[in-house]
């Protein structure tokens, strides 16, 4: 019989965690609340949302006047508080402390590096088009460089000027080892570069301990939505260590053959994966008789 075991450390991030909650609680009392963007990166609990009432849009030109919009825990930028403003809508402000904080870091290193007529230069460690990363964009109106990795940086080296000093942050749920790669390779070039480390903390020290959890087991589950960043780089983490890693969406994705031949199974998950859905996809894996 298959020993499945899930990892204790895998589900929602506390961000996410607050702003369902205060999703939930609205809804108990009201009849529809919208989310500015995806609440979580999961579709399975986003489908259970949407159940309740929470309705996704992309702008909040697609919200009526004088409604309630949630504000995810991705943050804004200033831009969007102004227009939420301007169109009567009351805001429930679900921005995760850490990323609020890697904001304000960003604005005050900004005018750091534009003092007195200074030229420096803020990059940001992270997925281009990422609802946090357009949020960390809009501190500084745009004026800074975004990276997603080893090549893209070797690229825009060309053009960066390392006579001028520069501050990089990071994306509050990028790996932390990425982020050391990219570091050195600015310092190995000789930047004058200040390295701010903005990565929770509760992310980054899930990266040790899901590696060694992948390592025990002969089969690992990782349960993700297709959209989750974070999802992305902890399954790749995952395949680093244990080549029998399986992404999945939900129980409906599992294969049987994955597991023939093997004792253990280890499921986990992103941030943005409830918990109610890990234990859904053990079940699923306890149930089947390879």
């Amino acid at each position: 019989m298959l020993k499945v075991e899930t990892d204790p450390g895998s589900g929602f991030c506390g961000g996410v965690i607050r702003a369902i909650s205060r999703a939930e609680s609205y809804l108990s009392e009201r009849d529809r609340l919208w989310s500015l963007g995806a609440i979580v990166h999961n579709e399975a609990e986003l489908s259970r949302l949407q159940d309740r009432g929470l309705v996704t849009v992309d702008s909040l030109e697609q919200v009526p006047d004088g409604e309630t919009v949630l504000i995810r825990a991705h943050g804004e930028p200033p831009s969007t508080y102004a227009a939420a403003k301007e169109r009567n809508l009351s805001v429930i402000d679900c921005s995760c402390p850490v990323v609020l904080q890697l904001q304000r870091r960003i604005r005050d290193a900004y005018a750091r590096l534009h003092q007195d007529g200074a030229c420096g230069q803020v990059i940001i460690f992270g997925r281009v088009g990422h609802a946090e990363v357009l949020g960390l964009l809009g501190q500084v109106n745009g004026d800074a460089l975004v990276v997603e990795n080893a090549a893209m940086l070797e690229e825009a080296m060309q053009s960066l000027d390392f006579s001028q000093p520069m501050e990089i942050f990071s994306q509050t749920t990028k790996s932390p080892s990425e982020y050391a790669v990219i570091c050195r390779m600015l310092l190995d070039k000789g930047a004058q570069l200040t390295v701010h480390d903005t990565i929770c903390a509760q992310v980054a020290s899930r990266h040790e301990r899901l590696a060694a959890f992948a390592r025990s087991h002969d089969v690992i589950v990782f349960v993700s939505g297709k959209s989750s960043s974070n999802g992305k780089v902890l399954s790749d983490l995952c395949s680093s260590v244990n080549p029998h890693t399986y992404v999945v969406g939900g129980a409906g994705e599992l294969d049987p053959a994955w597991f023939a031949g093997y004792a253990t199974v280890g499921i986990c998950g992103a941030t943005s994966t409830p918990k109610w859905l890990l234990e859904e996809v053990a079940c699923a894996v306890r149930n089947m008789n390879p």
